[in-house]
This record gives structure tokens, sequence and C-alpha cells, in this order.
């Protein structure tokens, strides 16, 4: 029968161990994922950062969930040293191929001075809530908390803003503004789900408040029960890290733009006519605007209303939904989103068609310009593009 003493030297004879330095140096050149095997209680006292958390004991259940490449380098560390080399032995046996446990663990590196956080932490509650976001490397609970602590406007509470507004909360998105002056009619119930028949004549602010702290009460729901106008907004803009477009007529549009590109804010646009669905992400800082896709409004006679044109009631659920995920693909730094890109969507054959859109050499509404770009409502109502 083999003592401890024996098994820790078996382990470290059959795994790569590496001092903190040498961690430290792949650490700091990337395409290399620290794992942490130290308990709970360990791990929420501090860790180093951006780091994958698995308790020793719960590591061959969860571990091929949270690191699926098994190709990728791993550096595995505990208190000291000793649970992660019979982690590293345990990876390499699932059949981890890169895997090093860090000599002398967190202690050492702490005492050396290195880099440390402490981890954000959510209450049980929440961890019971979001669990399934936590099942995923690409959120876990830093990404849990970073939602959050963020914040989302949506400018609507209509067909694009109601699907939007209750998959962000129910995300756990922390802060939601909706701005809309509206209030609830009979006619906007066959699409726009944030409103019931008992909520008819309600200010849609009032009524979105409602569904949605109801959906999750982490959300504080900001309301703003006014038309966007170049006197506020800018003012009601500010603070917040991305803005979902449902409005439903170009000046809107236009001021949004103008003041999101001055901001720096991120604009997820959607629209819908008909049948047919478009989305996009405008990022001042990364990529083209709504200028760079549509310079000038059309005349409005080209612009049918909602009465005129109509919409599948159906249609804004799909498009709002898709701006819900690329908000919060902004939000995670998550995967490759809409930047750049229109996906265009036709529900009559079912097809999704992605487009690149380019910068518009002649557009002078851009970030470089900001302190130039005055803010100004469009002259002339156009009658409303889309119905939402």
């Amino acid at each position: 029968m083999s003592s401890f003493r024996e098994l820790l030297a078996d382990a470290k004879s059959k795994i790569q161990e590496i001092d903190t330095q040498t961690a430290a140096t792949k650490i700091e050149a990337g395409q290399v994922v620290v794992l942490d095997v130290r308990e709970p209680d360990e791990y929420e006292q501090g860790a180093l950062p951006n780091v994958v958390h698995i308790a020793r004991g719960h590591l061959e259940a969860q571990i091929e969930t949270k690191i699926v490449d098994k190709s990728v380098e791993v550096i595995v560390y505990c208190a000291g040293g000793v649970r992660s080399a019979f982690a590293a032995k345990t990876l390499q046996e699932l059949g981890y191929t890169n895997v090093f446990s860090m000599a002398g663990g967190y202690g050492k590196w702490k005492d050396e001075g290195r880099a440390w956080t402490t981890p954000a932490q959510l209450s049980a509650e929440q961890r019971n809530r979001y669990q399934r976001h936590l099942s995923l490397p690409e959120v876990g609970v830093e990404g849990q908390a970073k939602l959050l602590a963020s914040k989302v406007l949506l400018l609507g509470a209509g067909g694009l803003g109601s699907p939007a507004a209750m998959y962000l909360a129910a995300a756990g998105v922390g802060t939601i503004g909706i701005v809309d002056m509206d209030v609830v009619d009979a006619s906007n119930l066959q699409r726009q789900i944030l409103h019931n028949i008992d909520r008819v004549g309600d200010r849609k602010v009032d009524s979105a408040k409602k569904t949605l702290t109801m959906i999750n009460p982490d959300v504080d729901v900001v309301t703003y029960d006014t038309r966007l106008c170049a006197e506020n907004v800018i003012e009601i803009l500010t603070g917040y890290d991305v803005i979902v477009d449902g409005a439903d007529n170009f000046p809107s549009r236009y001021l949004l733009n103008d003041a999101s590109v001055k901001l720096g804010i991120p604009v997820v646009h959607g629209s819908i006519f008909r049948f047919e669905g478009m989305v996009s992400v405008f990022h001042p800082v990364l990529g083209p605007t709504y200028r760079d896709m549509v310079p000038e409004p059309p005349p409005s006679e080209l612009a049918p209303s909602c009465s005129e044109a109509g919409v599948l009631g159906v249609l804004p659920g799909i498009v709002g939904s898709i701006q819900a995920l690329e908000a919060l693909k902004i939000l995670l730094n998550l995967g490759e989103s809409l930047i750049g890109k229109i996906l265009a969507i036709d529900t009559t054959e079912m097809t999704f068609r992605t487009f690149k859109l380019q910068r518009d050499p002649n557009n002078a509404v851009t970030y470089d310009n900001r302190e130039r770009i005055q803010i100004r409502d469009l002259e002339g109502a156009c009658a409303p593009w889309l119905s939402h």
C-alpha cells in the first residue's frame, strides 16, 4: 500500500511542473488556460486573474465542459502545488496533452507580489437562477457578474423592445433603461409581448417595468416616458454600455446614431417589414454606423407606415431576440458579432443571409470627429418605415 508521499512523488514524476515565473511568462503570452482547483472558500479569498475554477473533487465530472479543447495549454494551481500535481495527472489521463502544475501554488504566487484578484461572487439564489450561464465556460461567475453590472438602454417598448427586454432581464443584465412615450393599445398585443390586455391604456414604460421586474428582481428597470430629442438624448444615453434600437422612424434613428457615435456607445439595430427583418451592430469605434448604411433618409412616400405595410406578429420576436443575443455578446466579449455585417431575414423562405457593411468615406459623423458632431433633430417628420 502506497503512502501519500509516494503517491505524490509518483504523480510529479508523470507530469510537467513549472515554477511561478515560467507560469507568469506563459500567461502573459496568452493562449493558455489557467485552472484553479482549490475549494470554493479558498478561491473566493483571492485567485489569479481570468481563471477557470473547478474544485479538485469535481474535476473529473466538470473539466470536459469547462475546457473543451484538450490540446490547449493548461496551467493548474492550488494553494501550494500538491492538489495541482494530482489534478495535472488526472487531466493527462483524460486526454489533455499540454498540462502544467504550478509549483508553490497560489501562496507562492501571491507572496512574490504577482497579480491576483478577488473573484466575483454571486448569492446562492443567483447561482441557482443563472446556473445554465455558470455552466458555460465562456460566461461563468465572472461573466454573470459582468452582466449584473452592465447597463443596456432600449429605444422602444414595442415589438422589438419586448423580446429584447425580456431576454436581457432574464439573462441578468443589471440595469435596463427603456425609452417610450406611448400607451398600450389593443392593436399592440399582436406582437408586443411585454404588455397584456389588462394594461391597455397604461404607459408602455410602466407596463414594461412590471413585466421585467416579475421576470427578474435583480434587474433595475429605469424608465424614460419621453420622446427622444436633441435636448435629452445625450443625457439619457450617457452611462449605458449598449443601446438596443427598436425605433420605428427615421428621425429617431439618425438622432440615436449621431448621439451614440459622439459617446462611443455601440447600437444593436433591428428593423422589420412585413415578413422580413434585419439586424446589425453599429459600433462607432470598431465599425460602420447607421449613416454608413443609410446616409440620408428616403422620401416619406417610400417609407410605408405600420397600418399600410403590416407585420407578421412573430417576426419582431425573432429579430428582437437576435438583438438581445448581440447585446449579450458585446457585454461578454463573446464570439463574433454583427459589427460590419447586416443579417437579413426572410421568414417566407426561412433564409438568413449576411452581407458586409463598409464604412462610407463620405460620412463625416464618425467617432474620430466626435467633438465636432452637432446633435440636432432631423428636420421634417418621416413616416414610420417599419412596423414595430
